[in-house]
């Protein structure tokens, strides 16, 4: 199935469930929300979150990437849902949205907008099968462990459902834009769990690695200057 969305080029990746608060400031962008306001009662109120790949100054774009007229965006993305808007005194606006389906860009359509609007075609999201029920675990159990190291003691409310799971971990995981897209691009929860294992395991032993690296405090650089 295919269909039309407003796009968001954002510095992030959005993931299915996950919820993201932005500030609209942008000309262009309050123009958008303005006009998801203005639609009927019972309409979806939504729009396209698209990781940016590169700007302006890496020009010609990758064969693998999409160009807007500014930015080099990756082309699979995630559907974000407005569900509180509060617009502020000077005419930006505070939003809140949480993910919703993805979806791969097949190009840029004609708009009388200032902001882009692009032909998507939904991707599946395929229910858990009996591998990802397998991997959910040993996930689950890499994560805590990857929290314990982090932040000094894992965090009690993780959920155990494998897509929930996979979603989480891609989304509130220490990883770079280039691997939450990777995630975000895998086909089903199984391949995003089994990528999971693999991540949360080279950032656990990095955190330990940096963790364990003794340094004197001349080493650490010059002390700030008092005033």
């Amino acid at each position: 199935m295919t269909g039309t969305l407003p796009l968001f080029p954002l510095g992030t990746v959005l993931f299915p469930g996950l919820v993201l608060p932005l500030h609209i400031f942008e000309e262009r962008w309050r123009t958008l929300m303005r006009n998801l306001m203005d639609l009927p009662d019972g309409t979806p109120r939504e729009f396209g979150v698209v990781a940016i790949e590169r700007g302006l100054e890496v020009m010609p774009p990758p064969h693998d990437g999409v160009a807007t007229s500014e930015v080099v965006v990756h082309e699979v993305g995630c559907v974000a849902q407005l569900r509180q808007i509060t617009e502020l005194p000077d005419g930006k606006f505070d939003i809140v949205t949480v993910g919703a389906r993805r979806f791969r860009i097949t190009g840029f359509v004609p708009s009388p907008h200032p902001y882009p609007v692009v032909g998507v075609e939904w991707l599946p999201d395929p229910a858990p099968d009996e591998l990802a029920d397998q991997l959910a675990p040993r996930v689950l159990a890499a994560f805590r462990e990857y929290l314990g190291v982090l932040r000094g003691g894992p965090d009690d409310q993780l959920p155990d459902d494998p897509t929930v799971l996979s979603n989480l971990v891609a989304a509130s995981a220490s990883l770079t834009v280039g691997d939450r897209q990777q995630l975000l691009s895998a086909p089903d929860p199984a391949s995003r769990l089994r990528q999971e294992l693999a991540i949360l395991a080279r950032e656990t032993a990095l955190l330990r690695e940096v963790r364990a690296v003794p340094a004197q405090l001349s080493q650490l650089g010059p002390a700030p200057a008092m005033n």
